[in-house]
């Protein structure tokens, strides 16, 4: 190999767990935000308990495992509200969204 492609490589498997790494972070994120699903959140808890406590559906044990963590983790990205994904993600990388005069707040009639 030359330093060129063995320099890009390094980059590449940098890239690879730095995403990984942010990823797990945004969805510790998703899972304290109140605007996302409470059903929603039972689909990485699920994935990660399935990792405690296998059900060996496919004999190659840590494949499926990885498999069923991967698709729990990913299909809950995936089904969150675009925006508040958008919106921790950009926290995350350190450029979050202005958003102007919007206030996320409850609204209680008293009259």
């Amino acid at each position: 190999m030359t330093p060129n492609q063995n320099q890009s490589l390094k980059q590449a498997k940098e890239g690879f767990f730095n995403e990984l790494y942010l990823n797990l972070r945004l969805i510790i994120r998703l899972m304290k935000d109140s605007r996302v699903s409470f059903l929603l959140k039972f689909l990485p808890i699920g994935a990660l308990l399935y990792w405690v406590i296998p059900f060996d559906f496919l004999p190659i044990n840590p494949l499926d495992d990885a498999l069923v963590i991967w698709l729990g983790f990913t299909m809950f990205l995936e089904l969150c509200p675009d925006g508040v994904v958008e919106e921790h993600r950009a926290a995350l990388r350190g450029n979050p969204k202005s958003s102007g005069d919007v206030v996320d707040a409850k609204f209680k009639d008293l009259t």
